[in-house]
């Protein structure tokens, strides 16, 4: 999650990222800076969640797991820290960053950085060749799964609360959803209804 940085209107790129010594988070996302918001009780809930299945399951497959913050640079201009990411090629793993696409990326969409994640991140990692990516909706509760098809991402297939979330990349990853949203709703957020259509109605008869 993130929101626009107060900075001038000029290009930044990753020389640039890597002279600034502030205690902020930062992207760079076509030369242009965000700064990373604090994450809420929801965005933890989610991502502890994830992190423990994901880890359990990759802990032996020759990927690793990372978690935000930890700085992924797809090229000079464009430097991201997703939520969560997975690497499965030990040669993009440096001692301060993630060289190139993960395999895997999620994101934790919340407030302003929806938009961002199903526009400008979600075109980024398809160009950059990120295989699979989830974004993570807390409410209404749904992960969209979107598998790279050339250029292009197609959406894989969407899960919701009470649903186990099945990797189009890695199959054999399947990860119940409830837990991961567990957390109390707020007034004007109370799940939907069903209700009974009401009876047919029928002309008198005499």
């Amino acid at each position: 999650m993130s929101e626009k940085a107060a900075k001038s209107q000029r290009r930044y790129t990753w020389s640039d990222y890597r002279t600034w010594n502030d205690d902020k988070r930062w992207e760079i996302i076509g030369g242009e800076v965000f700064q990373m918001a604090s994450p809420t009780s929801r965005h933890q809930t989610i991502s502890m969640e994830l992190s423990v299945r994901l880890h359990s399951f990759f802990k032996d497959k020759g990927c690793r797991l990372f978690s935000a913050p930890m700085d992924v640079v797809l090229s000079e201009e464009d430097v991201v820290q997703p939520d969560l990411l997975v690497v499965c090629d030990a040669n993009q793993i440096k001692r301060t960053h993630i060289e190139g696409p993960p395999t895997l990326v999620v994101e934790i969409a919340s407030g302003d950085s929806g938009l961002r994640d199903r526009m400008l991140k979600l075109n980024l990692y398809a160009r950059s060749g990120v295989k699979e990516y989830w974004i993570v909706t807390p409410w209404p509760s749904t992960v969209e799964v979107l598998l790279l098809q050339g250029q292009k991402y197609q959406v894989h297939q969407v899960f919701g609360k009470d649903d186990t979330l099945v990797s189009a990349t890695f199959p054999d990853l399947q990860v119940p959803l409830a837990d991961a949203f567990d957390f109390p709703l707020e007034p004007g957020e109370e799940p939907p209804v069903a209700h009974e259509p009401p009876a047919p109605r029928y002309a008198a008869t005499n």
